[in-house]
């Protein structure tokens, strides 16, 4: 008997309804997470990847609101809950860590204290015990002389010295659920990967699901087991990390790696998408791709479903590169 995924997330809609029109940020979203996995959620910025980290955490505040769809963890449907019950999850089972440390850090109070109180709000354990644990945890993230740093507050680290702190947080009641919107874009390169190697290793040996938020490709590639590809609202792609980055089928998707200058020879030009990203507010009808695709014809005026183009490779696309190809 197979296990059920930590999380599914079925046709999930997120509107901000606001005085110029409805802002349809998560737009008809699916995908799961199994025990143990890691994954990517890519695309550009306004894509909705954040908001849909949001909405899985509860935290989308009004004018937003979830019009549609249900968050299953662990079975159980998370729309619709309530505060208390948000509050017994979140920190515990379910974590975030935002990419604005500040978000996470009360600037008033000490770090231990914020740190102790993570803690001991879900676990019955001695003000001296969750110290050790504090401790322990901003050892795991490569801050130096820990015992000091407890005592001190926000404002005397630096940037990616508070986004490591926000890290440590969301890592301190080992949850089930740890979704992460680009953590590590503060940090210089050998802390990032520091970083990546211990979320990939805390995932392994404690069977903790893992969804990361970024526009990074090369951070996609060497930590995600499989990746959702997002543009205006919607995944269009979707496939294990080796399906995806190596053998695109949405034209976006191609676009996005094209760009990346590791992914090139040295000398050719990039590859570069062209237009904007369209507004949220004013879509245009069928395919939100369909004005910067070179593919696109009349067929892209009716909004595509999810396809298969291979085991566990889905592309919402008309013209699937794969296809093209052939």
């Amino acid at each position: 008997m197979t296990a059920a995924p930590t999380l599914a997330v079925e046709h999930l809609r997120t509107h901000f309804f606001t005085r110029a029109g409805v802002v349809k940020a998560v737009d008809d979203v699916s995908f799961t997470v199994n025990r143990g996995e890691v994954l990517g959620l890519v695309g550009e910025s306004g894509s909705g990847k954040s908001i849909t980290g949001f909405s899985l955490m509860g935290l989308v505040d009004p004018p937003g609101r979830i019009v549609d769809g249900r968050i299953l963890f662990q079975g159980q449907d998370l729309v619709g809950r309530s505060e208390a019950d948000w509050r017994r999850l979140r920190g515990n089972r379910i974590a975030m860590i935002f990419q604005d440390p500040m978000m996470t850090l009360n600037p008033v109070l000490r770090v231990d204290t914020q740190m102790i109180e993570t803690i001991q709000a879900h676990a019955d354990v001695d003000r001296q015990s969750a110290r050790e644990r504090a401790r322990a945890a901003l050892a795991q993230v490569g801050i130096a002389s820990p015992d000091e740093r407890l005592e001190a507050y926000p404002h005397q680290f630096s940037g990616g010295m508070r986004q490591r702190v926000a890290i440590a947080i969301a890592l301190l009641n080992k949850p089930d659920l740890l979704i992460a919107d680009e953590p590590t874009t503060a940090l210089d390169v050998t802390i990032q990967g520091q970083i990546l190697f211990e979320a990939r290793k805390l995932a392994r040996e404690t069977g903790m699901a893992m969804i990361w938020i970024t526009h990074d490709l090369a951070v996609v590639g060497g930590l995600a087991d499989r990746v959702c590809v997002m543009y205006a609202g919607r995944v269009v792609e979707t496939g294990s990390t080796t399906d995806v980055l190596d053998h695109p089928a949405h034209p976006y998707t191609d676009g996005l790696i094209g760009s990346v200058p590791s992914r090139n020879r040295r000398g050719q030009p990039l590859k570069q998408i062209p237009g904007m990203t369209p507004s949220l507010l004013d879509l245009p009808p069928g395919c939100a791709f369909r004005d910067r695709c070179g593919y696109a014809d009349s067929r892209c005026g009716v909004s595509p479903e999810t396809e298969d183009v291979g085991p566990g490779h889905g592309v919402r696309c008309h013209h699937p590169l794969a296809t093209v190809a052939a």
